[in-house]
């Protein structure tokens, strides 16, 4: 993210005010030229003034015409330091709360990609494997129980197709019509998803 640049002469109006508040300029002494703070700083002369303009306007310095520039105050030099580090803290806090929002946004997108991936993955094992079984434990006061699958009619009202019963240690392959589901029985069917919502409502019943 692209960051504010300070003006040039905002910096040297702030070097300035550092030279006062650590009394390299003193109170009541005079800077006899623009130009002098010019080569003193490495700016132009118009880059000085403007700094001088700065200052003025905070009754830090008062420009004195044909006789330089008299320093006022050292009290309003450290003022302004102060809020000149109290507004860069802010635009840094600021562009620190910009960037993480930036990345916040991108985790997003990459776990949305991630989600979606993941879903395309599921969808494709499924179709690749339409016969892997459910499994389905009824409640013990289900009062489906007791039956068998015939009287059930649980292809017709569910779509499952029972491949297996497990009752306590004995696995039944492929039970028939006449199988019974009991209490505490392990049910292994093939169907859809929506099968198993199916089954789940029906033994609920």
């Amino acid at each position: 993210m692209p960051k504010v640049k300070e003006p040039r002469y905002h910096k040297i109006a702030q070097d300035i005010a550092e030279h006062i508040v650590n009394k390299q300029f003193l109170v009541g002494e005079k800077l006899h030229a623009r130009s002098t703070l010019a080569a003193t700083f490495g700016v132009s002369a118009e880059t000085a003034r403007k700094a001088i303009s700065v200052l003025a306007d905070l009754d830090i310095v008062k420009p004195v015409h044909g006789s330089g520039v008299e320093i006022l105050s050292r009290e309003k030099a450290r003022e302004f330091l102060n809020q000149a580090k109290d507004n860069r803290d802010l635009q840094t806090t600021h562009s620190e709360i910009k960037d993480l929002i930036t990345k916040q946004k991108e985790d997003l997108q990459n776990l949305d990609e991630a989600f979606s991936l993941l879903l395309d993955q599921t969808q494709r094992v499924k179709q690749n494997s339409p016969m892997s079984p459910f499994e389905f434990v009824p409640d013990d006061d289900s009062p489906m129980l007791n039956q068998s699958i015939g009287s059930l009619n649980i292809w017709q009202n569910t779509g499952a197709t029972i491949i297996a019963i497990l009752h306590g240690d004995d696995l039944i392959l492929s039970p028939g019509p006449y199988a019974n589901i009991l209490a505490g029985d392990t049910i292994y069917f093939v169907g859809s998803d929506k099968t198993v919502e199916a089954i789940q409502q029906l033994f609920a019943k």
